[in-house]
């Protein structure tokens, strides 16, 4: 079997022409027409000279025109490179530089972004906005376009189709490379798992920049002809109204989803009559929450897990069979995972180690970046930095990062990222960032600092971090240290800075 994200909307189109491929607001579109209209944008793109193996950024929302977007660059044999609207000019500079777009497809609310960083980025040669009439070229003239000079190249399941910007400890944002083949395969497992058919409605509400919600609510779905119902942002009213008119068969959202859905008093078991399955992903749900949702809503959630890495789901609870609350379930099939020792040798069942991960998901490595590939793929295994231990039965258990990662709402925040956004304030000597626990969002950054100015506050620290990073990553909460704990050789201890909020709790 070949795997070609293409071929598989072009299969849908053809097997369920007349069927509807994505609903927004109050507008559809067939999957006759939605394959229409990427043909026409990847024809349009190549009348711009964009061609095979050119990466094309796009900084949109949950859209339509994110559909179209994303399967008309992998039509034309280009690849993807999603960002945030949300990031700053420094952040989408940073990525569209290391990326080496060629083009953007964004909205009108990035331009000022855009405009600024444009000089600095050589490789760029055109940008479109989707809701704007007097640029370069415009949306609508690039989705009719009918070049009968452009011919669909040959697209390998091996080729670059992805490329998905996740940070290090490095404090740069790494391009983990996905294939066809990464993404494909791993649609194609999650499709048996949950039994995806084109009789479903599965509601993109989760960011379809996230490899969560590409792989789950769009990949998946448009390879089985089922309907996609687009949401430009999560809002628990909205959702469930969603849920109840639309009837929608599939959710997939983040633990902060499922509390805020649970929280809100509106909703009853009758709004989710229609729902056959729930997934759980982006950080573990805790298993009262999960236990709750599941006895209001009379639905099921499986907790799954995955990383960009892995394009992305590693595991998930059976649909039929025994669901473990508090595991990330079995492998999927192709899959293989194993928990190792510092010495990459395989541990005993139920002993902790780092969780490794084998297959046809696992990327092809980080753009430009060697080291940082050699260290996280080694012999074909990808080591998550995740810590974990395997039951008798094969399901399981992160136990804890290894890595200093804070997951916010299901996204990633490492915290020398913060750090050198802290660091830049001319008053700050030391800075260290924890992961603290939130009620609503899972965790929420604190930042520890040591300064010269003592008339500096809370506030002016914050202020200062708006402007060079997303909301989400900023710190929520400073606290203001003589000096950071440090071991003898002068690395700051953030255990010691977790122990100090301990004893205040």
């Amino acid at each position: 079997m070949s795997y070609n994200l293409d071929e598989n909307l072009r299969r849908s189109a053809m097997n369920y022409p007349n069927s509807i491929a994505c609903i927004y607001e109050d507008k559809s579109v067939t999957y006759h027409e939605l394959n229409k209209q990427v043909e026409g944008l990847a024809a349009g793109l190549f009348a711009q000279g964009i061609k095979k193996g050119d990466g094309v950024a796009l900084i949109l929302g949950n859209s339509p025109e994110f559909v179209i977007a994303y399967y008309g660059i992998l039509r034309l044999g280009a690849y993807v490179v999603p960002i945030n609207p949300m990031f700053t000019k420094g952040e989408i500079n940073y990525i569209l530089h290391n990326s080496q777009a060629k083009a953007v497809i964004s909205q009108v609310s990035v331009e000022h972004k855009l405009k600024d960083i444009r000089d600095q980025l050589e490789n760029l040669k055109l940008v479109i906005y989707t809701d704007a009439e007097d640029h370069e070229s415009t949306w609508k003239q690039l989705i009719e376009t009918n070049n009968n000079n452009y011919e669909n190249p040959f697209i390998n399941e091996e080729n670059l189709a992805v490329i998905l910007y996740t940070s290090g400890t490095t404090g740069k944002p790494k391009g983990a490379m996905l294939t066809h083949k990464n993404l494909a395969s791993n649609a194609d497992a999650i499709s048996k798992l949950i039994e995806l058919n084109d009789k479903d409605r599965v509601v993109a509400v989760l960011p379809m920049f996230h490899v969560f919600c590409m792989t789950i609510c769009l990949n998946a779905p448009i390879a089985c002809g089922a309907t996609v119902l687009i949401m430009p942002k999560f809002s628990p009213l909205q959702l469930v109204s969603t849920i109840r008119e639309r009837k929608v068969t599939v959710f997939a959202g983040v633990p902060t989803m499922y509390n805020f859905l649970y929280q809100f008093p509106d909703s009853t078991a009758e709004d989710f009559l229609s729902i056959r399955v729930c997934i759980s992903g982006g950080a573990s749900i805790p298993v009262e929450l999960l236990q709750k949702f599941e006895n209001k809503f009379n639905v099921f959630i499986l907790e799954g897990y995955g990383l960009s890495e892995t394009a992305p789901l590693v595991a998930i609870n059976p649909l039929k069979g025994i669901r473990k609350p508090g595991s990330i379930g079995l492998n999927i099939p192709g899959v293989k995972t194993k928990v190792v020792n510092e010495e990459g040798k395989q541990l005993p069942r139920g002993v902790v180690g780092e969780l490794v991960v084998q297959g046809p998901n696992v990327m092809k490595g980080y753009l430009g970046m060697l080291e940082a590939t050699s260290s996280a793929l080694i012999d074909g295994w990808v080591y998550t930095g995740d810590l974990a231990t395997v039951d008798e039965d094969g399901y399981i258990y992160i136990v804890d990062r290894k890595k200093d990662i804070i997951i916010i709402g299901g996204y990633n925040v490492y915290p020398r990222e913060v750090e050198e956004v802290l660091f830049q304030h001319p008053a700050v000597v030391e800075a260290a960032v924890i992961g603290i626990p939130d009620g609503e969002y899972g965790e929420k950054v604190k930042a520890f600092i040591a300064v010269k100015d003592e008339q500096i506050s809370e506030n002016d620290i914050i202020q200062f971090c708006q402007e060079r990073l997303v909301k989400y990553k900023l710190p929520n909460q400073v606290e203001f240290l003589r000096e950071l704990p440090k071991n003898s050789t002068g690395k700051i201890l953030r255990r010691e800075l977790r122990q100090l909020i301990e004893v205040k709790l």
